[in-house]
């Protein structure tokens, strides 16, 4: 559990994805346990690591804040939404179809090369706030309801509407994934599916990934996060296709 923490805290500090190494590690390890225990067991390790990374980007690079702070609270709401409404909603319908939303994402990012290697942000003040607020806003709920590639959609729009290159993108997103796991997590917490017992190691191991992510991140740029974004997506196509189609 410890190394499928340490390797979900490095992929998740670059791009996002984290949970598609250490949920199926869970999985395998606890068999028999409730899914809800071991979701709840994944956010109590995640939220340290993404907690960390935002903290390492907020100090080196360059972020709106009076954009991305309304962002979060917004995505703080999209996923206590979201969270409640799985209790009375079945969220299979998305199961099939994400797949080939993630394909699309995969086939624009690799058609349009130039896509997030400069950061040119192309919203006023007051324009950003409120786009970056709808983005919180659905990938929150999201988030909550459904969850698999939060972060990949994050950085991608992040990209595509506001203008950010990858690396600012990856930073934005993870104090927006903060705020999403933050809910997620009070509500397994509130319903008892947290192994606190567990949690704490999983969660240093978590932050000693993200603190190599973050590093190489920072060091290697934009270019070095579009190419683990584009490998972290195919990742996600193949498991959701898998989940969806084969399982």
């Amino acid at each position: 559990m410890v190394l499928a923490s340490l390797g979900a805290g490095f992929v998740d500090s670059i791009v996002g994805g984290g949970g598609l190494i250490l949920t199926p590690a869970l999985f395998a390890i606890f068999p028999q346990a409730a899914p809800a225990s071991l979701f709840g067991l994944n956010k109590s390790a995640s939220i340290c690591g993404t907690s960390f990374a935002a903290f390492q980007y907020g100090r080196r690079v360059a972020l709106p804040w009076s954009a991305l702070l309304p962002a979060a609270l917004a995505g703080l709401a999209g996923g206590f939404t979201g969270a409640w409404c799985v209790t009375v909603i079945s969220g299979d319908f998305l199961r099939k179809g994400l797949p080939l939303v993630l394909l699309a994402v995969l086939a624009y990012t690799l058609a349009r090369k130039d896509l997030g290697r400069e950061h040119a942000p192309r919203l006023a003040q007051g324009p950003e706030r409120l786009a970056a607020m709808a983005i919180g806003l659905a990938i929150g709920f999201y988030d909550g309801f459904f969850g698999p590639g939060t972060g990949s959609f994050f950085i991608f729009l992040f990209v595509r509407i506001l203008g950010y290159d990858f690396l600012h993108a990856s930073a934005a997103a993870k104090l927006l994934n903060v705020a999403t796991n933050a809910a997620a997590l009070t509500l397994f917490a509130v319903k008892g599916h947290v192994w606190w017992h567990y949690a704490v190691a999983l969660a240093l191991a978590n932050i000693a990934g993200s603190l190599l992510g973050t590093r190489l991140a920072l060091r290697h740029g934009a270019g070095f996060v579009r190419g683990m974004f584009i490998l972290v997506v195919s990742a996600l196509i193949l498991k959701t296709a898998y989940d969806a189609f084969l399982r």
